[in-house]
């Protein structure tokens, strides 16, 4: 049935995932419905674009009659009273990695993944596909600035590009003309076990690749290496010539994002994009939403310049602590720290000690854990916390504090003209949206 005929309705349409292929389908001009169990910026935005969205608790009456398709998020348990109502419609019911999935058969598609980067990346590569005139639709787990701060652009041509994620082994439904390697190390434990597990997963997920495909990875990561052993291989690293160019052009700072230019320079060499059109689009890319994203904030009392950054992994943490001090070498910086998810914490405890043992910040907050409901062990979560967090890294710059008492906290002790740092992929978000509303 043609996208424009199509009346389908998502659950979980406020996930950055979901509600990206909710907004392919109403730009197709698809009827779309969908329910969540939270209001947000997200689906705010997907009721002034059209769709019917309900928010509270699940129920099977929020399937529309007549409805085609039915889209669920992969964090929609079995049990959901909205999902089995579903089933009974006759409606085809997919999961959004099997929905993404159908889109990559019918589109000549680059699809990026890695532990880290996938988001900046797949922006990148996104932007300056559009700015060498090949029309792409894209996809990704983020807002796009360029791209009116959408996590969608729908496109005429036949590219697609699709941020790619190995949870769940979701990234196992696509099928890519290019796979865009950008790390490889242990994360979701919770699912994967261990890193043995994880190499395979990847390796089976190369082997999706269409005939011809190409798969672009990162020379100098290790774990990578063992997975494109046989594989049509072409690779980028920090000892290219490029890479010193781009520390001077880039907007975005930091070597993790040199990395994230270079893997989407290599992918628009495949296509034959000029080098003068990528370098000029990825030096005028400003970065995306909570990845590194940086404001200035103008209150009574407090004036500060404020980074709002997605980063939850220890990798990721040291990655952008390390950005903030070379962005900002001679103040005084703050950061915010919100742990995502008790399994995260517990499974990677000790790299957490170390990110932030040598952290080259004034002043740390660690806040309470951001619970991830149904997909936490009831087990874990009585043993790990982030008092035991702070109270194992244990160095005076390095505080706990509940979310209750954290503004007040700052109100009264953030220096002035300084840099604070609010990272986590949980809703410790709500805190920067704070200070924003505040100045706005």
């Amino acid at each position: 049935m043609p996208p424009s005929k199509l009346k389908i309705h998502f659950i979980g349409i406020g996930g950055i995932g979901v509600s990206a292929l909710a907004r392919y389908y109403l730009a197709k001009g698809a009827r779309v419905t969908g329910s969540d169990l939270v209001s947000s910026e997200i689906t705010g935005d997907l009721k002034k674009k059209g769709a019917g969205v309900m928010i509270g608790r699940h129920k099977g009456g929020n399937i529309p009659k007549k409805v085609e398709m039915v889209v669920y998020s992969p964090a929609v348990e079995k049990s959901n009273p909205e999902y089995k109502a579903a089933l009974k419609t006759g409606a085809e019911v997919l999961s959004y990695p099997e929905a993404l999935g159908e889109l990559t058969k019918e589109h000549f598609t680059i699809a990026v993944s890695g532990t880290h980067g996938k988001s900046t990346t797949s922006s990148m590569l996104g932007l300056l596909l559009v700015r060498a005139g090949l029309d792409p639709t894209v996809i990704v787990g983020t807002k796009i600035k360029e791209f009116g701060n959408s996590n969608c652009r729908v496109g005429k041509s036949r590219y697609l590009v699709i941020e790619a994620d190995e949870h769940f082994a979701s990234f196992l439904h696509y099928r890519p003309d290019i796979i865009v390697l950008t790390n490889i190390e242990k994360d979701h434990l919770d699912y994967y076990k261990n890193i043995g597990n994880i190499l395979k997963t990847f390796k089976k997920y190369l082997s999706n690749l269409k005939k011809g495909g190409i798969v672009v990875a990162n020379k100098d990561d290790g774990n990578i290496k063992k997975v494109v052993a046989g594989t049509n291989a072409r690779f980028f690293s920090l000892d290219q010539l490029e890479a010193k160019k781009f520390k001077r052009i880039l907007k975005v700072p930091g070597e993790h994002n040199i990395y994230n230019a270079l893997a989407a320079l290599t992918a628009a060499r495949i296509l034959e994009v000029p080098d003068q059109v990528s370098f000029k689009a990825l030096s005028s890319f400003k970065g995306s939403w909570r990845r590194f994203d940086v404001s200035e904030i103008n209150l009574k009392g407090m004036k500060f310049t404020l980074v709002s950054d997605y980063a939850h992994h220890p990798t990721e943490v040291e990655a952008a602590m390390k950005a903030v001090r070379e962005k900002w070498p001679g103040r005084k910086i703050w950061c915010v720290f919100q742990p995502h998810q008790y399994q995260r914490t517990y499974y990677l405890f000790d790299d957490f000690v170390k990110a932030f043992r040598t952290a080259p910040l004034d002043k740390v907050i660690i806040t309470d854990i951001y619970d991830v409901a149904g997909r936490e062990d009831k087990k874990i979560k009585k043993i790990v916390s982030s008092e035991k967090l702070v109270e194992k890294i244990s160095i005076p710059k390095v505080i706990y504090l509940p979310r209750k008492e954290i503004m007040d906290f700052l109100k009264k002790n953030l220096p002035r003209n300084g840099v604070l740092v609010v990272m986590g992929a949980g809703d410790i978000y709500d805190l920067a949206r704070t200070f924003h509303k505040k100045t706005g």
